[in-house]
C-alpha cells in the first residue's frame, strides 16, 4: 500500500511540473518568471518547512528515531562523498557532475511525499537528512563548484536562511518550546506549498531547456546512471539489509524516508551554485532536467524493491 501511495504522489508532483512546463510553452508565463518563485521557495517556504517539522513532542521514541535518521543521513552522505571522490579520476568527473551525483532534491520532493502519504509527524526524519545535506551542500558542494581561485564564504553559509531555520528548529525541538498557535498555523500552511510551488517552478525551468543539446551529450547518460540507478541501488541494498532498522520501532519506515531522500533527482541548488560561480550552469540544469525525467520511473522502482 505504501508503494502504491508513494507512486501515486510522485505522479501527482510530476503533473504539477507539467503544469509549469505548459504555462511557459503556451506563452502564459516566461521561463525567467521562475526566478522570483525560486527566491520565495529558498527564503520563505523551505525555512518554514524546516522549523515546522521540528514542532513535535520530544518523546523517547521520536528522539531515538531522530538519532537513527541523523546517523543514517551521515552514513549515506559520507558513502556518497567517498564513492564519488574515488570515481572522480577514473570517470573524469567534472565538479558539476560530482555535485549533481552526490546531492539530491530532497526538500522539494520528499517532504511533500512524506506529508501526503505518512503524515506531518514523519517530516522530522526527512528534515534530518535535508538539514545535514544542506550544510554539506553549502560547504563541500559550494567549494567544489567555486574552484581554486575562490574562498569559502563562511559568513554567507552560516547566514543562509535554511541553515538558520535548521538551528531554530533544533533549538525548539530540544527545548520543547512551542510556537504560538497562529505562527504554527502560518508555518503549516506555508509548508504545504513546498511541493506544488517547487514542481511548477521546475516545470517552468525545464520549458527553456534545449533537449536536443541535452540528449546528444554522451556524458549526461553516465551522470544520470550514477545518480538515479547505480548509487541509489547500492544505498538501497545497504538500507534494506542493514540492522540499523532494529534501533527504533519505526526503523523500517525511517530508513525508507532516508532512501527517498537519496533517490530523488539532482539538487536544484547545484544549478544555482553553478550559475553563481559560472561553472557550466547550462550543463548542471540539463543534468537536473534529465534526472527529474528519469525519476518518474526510477523512484517507484526503488521504493518497490525496498518494500518487497
Amino acid at each position: 500500500m505504501v508503494t502504491i501511495a508513494l507512486t501515486q504522489q510522485i505522479a501527482a508532483l510530476f503533473l504539477m511540473m507539467a503544469a509549469g512546463f505548459i504555462l511557459v510553452k503556451t506563452g502564459v508565463a516566461k521561463a525567467e518568471d521562475s526566478k522570483p518563485i525560486s527566491t520565495v521557495i529558498v527564503y520563505l517556504i523551505v525555512p518554514a518547512v524546516l522549523i515546522h517539522s521540528f514542532q513535535i513532542e520530544h518523546t523517547p521514541e521520536i528522539r531515538n528515531g531522530f538519532l537513527l535518521s541523523l546517523f543514517t543521513a551521515i552514513l549515506i552522505q559520507g558513502l556518497l562523498l567517498l564513492i564519488v571522490t574515488l570515481l572522480k579520476k577514473p570517470l573524469k568527473l567534472t565538479p558539476v557532475e560530482m555535485t549533481s551525483v552526490i546531492y539530491s532534491n530532497a526538500g522539494n520532493l520528499v517532504i511533500p511525499l512524506i506529508t501526503a502519504v505518512l503524515g506531518d509527524e514523519w517530516v522530522i526524519y526527512a528534515s534530518t537528512y535535508m538539514s545535514f545535506q544542506m550544510i554539506l551542500l553549502w560547504t563541500h558542494g559550494n567549494a567544489v563548484l567555486m574552484g581554486k581561485g575562490e574562498h569559502v564564504n563562511w559568513k554567507k553559509i552560516l547566514l543562509n536562511p535554511n541553515v538558520i531555520a535548521i538551528a531554530i528548529g533544533i533549538f525548539l525541538f530540544v527545548t520543547q518550546i512551542k510556537l504560538p498557535v497562529v505562527i504554527n498555523s502560518v508555518l503549516s500552511s506555508t509548508s504545504a506549498c513546498v511541493g506544488p510551488v517547487s514542481m511548477v517552478m521546475l516545470g517552468m525551468l525545464l520549458a527553456s531547456v534545449d533537449y536536443k543539446k541535452v540528449f546528444t551529450n554522451s556524458r549526461i547518460y553516465l551522470t544520470v546512471a550514477l545518480k538515479m540507478l547505480i548509487l541509489p541501488g547500492l544505498m538501497l541494498l545497504i538500507l534494506k539489509f542493514s540492522p540499523l532498522k532494529n534501533f527504533s520501532p519505526d526503523g523500517t519506515t525511517i530508513l525508507l524516508i532516508t532512501l527517498l531522500a537519496t533517490i530523488t533527482p539532482s539538487a536544484t541548488t547545484v544549478t544555482q551554485l553553478a550559475q553563481l560561480h559560472d561553472n557550466e550552469p547550462a550543463y548542471a540544469s540539463a543534468i537536473n532536467m534529465a534526472t527529474t525525467v528519469v525519476a518518474l520511473a526510477s523512484m517507484p522502482l526503488m521504493i518497490f524493491l525496498y518494500t518487497i
